[in-house]
């Protein structure tokens, strides 16, 4: 019977995956052209590899501090996007991360981005928000306690690090600074509760009374990971007269708009939070057959408070998810119907920029089938496969824009590859994706190696 942690592990990242050895039927490169009828660019581009090789871009390194010039082919890819999900092929390796923080201060420094979104929950974010704005609170002790079970791969020092520099950027910016948001429904802090209370206080007394009702018993006063595992041993039939509840105190909250037109806004979206968080978890996850439900209500959520986040503030937004989130076509459609990236494509249209991370080898952490933190070696990739393919390129990391790689590119890059897709568990709950790259993100990111992100707790 699977655990309360591995099902959480689960739902942060649930398209879970194991490393294929097995060699695509389809990655074959097609048979080379002759040298003596060949045309130049014939010869250069026979082989997808050769082909990427000459519009792929170097990378410098993938440290987030030093000049980032190497970065302005990727400026001129971001285009005119407003949001920009950057994924990872790993949720816990250093250099995933480092080169996201390196990768925001160009967006926030060239781009004129001002929001760092996070695969965490939306009450997370408040308090990592004040911090950053405000200097609210201490950074270790906000991040022990908002990034806990599922969420505990983020309190790692390359995190901690990003957030120390934004924080100092806003110190020098004061009046332009980078916010955080926390995009998913997998916890609601107490902090949202007290919000909605506070707004529902000063409209008026019988709202107050109606929403203290509504809430009893819910707001969390124990450890978040406690309060989650406690929250799934609810019956089902509690957990769903739960979200019924928390769907009519959104509904109330509607109907009183107040006096500060901005002040109700976020209170609705404050409750709408609550309200994610408990129809997530009135699926019934112990039923494989409810899981698809489940999975298109959280993308689709995580979607949402993007797109209301930038509406509300007018920021353009960095994301940083799972690969299997900030795509545009789900790695896995029979368990996961529709992802992040694909509801903020339709959205956003070309406002929406998808970026792929890949590696070719390396360390990452992740939780083993018992539940506990284990650091893993992922062996270099193996023939057929798309990173060995992408492994063949002379930079070592580079970046490319899939858009307008050239033809012998585009032609394999739109083929099904077998691709590395590993989850907060490892081996995950799906197959291993056969991915068409070029449906699947705008731009990749190819790394040849990475280590293990170093854990705080």
């Amino acid at each position: 019977m699977i655990t309360r942690k591995i099902l959480l592990a689960a739902l942060l990242v649930p398209l879970g995956a194991t490393l294929a050895v097995a060699p695509a039927a389809s990655a074959a490169a097609p048979p080379a052209a002759s040298a003596a009828s060949a045309s130049p660019d014939a010869v250069a581009f026979r082989s997808p590899e050769a082909a990427l090789d000459r519009v792929a871009h170097r990378l410098r390194t993938t440290e987030p501090r030093g000049n980032v010039a190497d970065l302005r082919p990727f400026g001129t890819m971001v285009g005119d996007a407003t949001v920009v999900g950057v994924g990872e092929a790993t949720h816990s390796s250093h250099e995933f991360v480092t080169l996201k923080h390196r990768m925001l201060r160009y967006l926030v420094e060239e781009k004129g981005f001002r929001t760092f979104a996070l695969e965490a929950a939306w009450s997370s974010g408040l308090r990592i928000d004040a911090y950053l704005t405000r200097g609210e609170g201490d950074l270790k002790q906000i991040m022990d306690e908002e990034f806990q079970g599922a969420y505990s791969w983020w309190n790692n020092a390359e995190y901690r690090d990003l957030l120390q520099w934004a924080r100092s950027y806003n110190i020098q910016h004061p009046g332009d600074p980078v916010r955080f948001v926390g995009d998913d429904n997998g916890f609601a802090g107490p902090q949202l509760y007290d919000k909605v209370n506070t707004f529902a206080a000063a409209s008026s007394p019988e709202l107050a009374a109606q929403i203290t009702e509504l809430y009893q018993g819910l707001r969390p006063t124990t450890s978040a990971e406690t309060y989650v595992n406690d929250y799934l041993a609810k019956p089902l039939a509690e957990r769903k007269a739960i979200a019924e509840r928390t769907g009519r105190a959104v509904d109330l909250l509607k109907q009183h708009p107040g006096a500060n037109p901005d002040a109700h806004a976020w209170a609705v979206q404050h409750a709408g939070a609550i309200h994610q968080m408990t129809t997530l978890y009135a699926f019934d996850l112990d039923d494989p057959g409810a899981i698809p439900g489940a999975m298109l209500y959280r993308d689709r959520v995580m979607a949402d408070n993007i797109a209301w986040w930038q509406q509300r503030t007018g920021s353009k937004i960095m994301i940083s998810a799972h690969n299997s989130h900030t795509a545009l076509k789900t790695y896995a459609p029979a368990s996961h119907p529709r992802v992040q990236g694909e509801f903020l494509r339709e959205q956003l249209g070309t406002g929406y920029l998808s970026v792929g991370l890949t590696f070719n080898q390396g360390t990452f952490n992740a939780f083993n089938h018992d539940g506990a933190p284990q650091r893993f070696t992922a062996a270099p990739a193996a023939p057929g496969t798309a990173e060995h393919t992408l492994d063949k390129v002379r930079h070592r990391d580079y970046v490319v824009d899939l858009r307008t790689a050239p033809t012998a590119a585009r032609a394999w890059l739109a083929e099904p590859h077998t691709i590395k897709n590993i989850g907060a568990t490892y081996p995950g709950i799906a197959d291993a994706p056969q991915i068409r790259l070029t449906q699947t993100h705008d731009v990749l990111i190819h790394l040849h190696q990475v280590q293990a992100a170093h854990m705080l707790n």
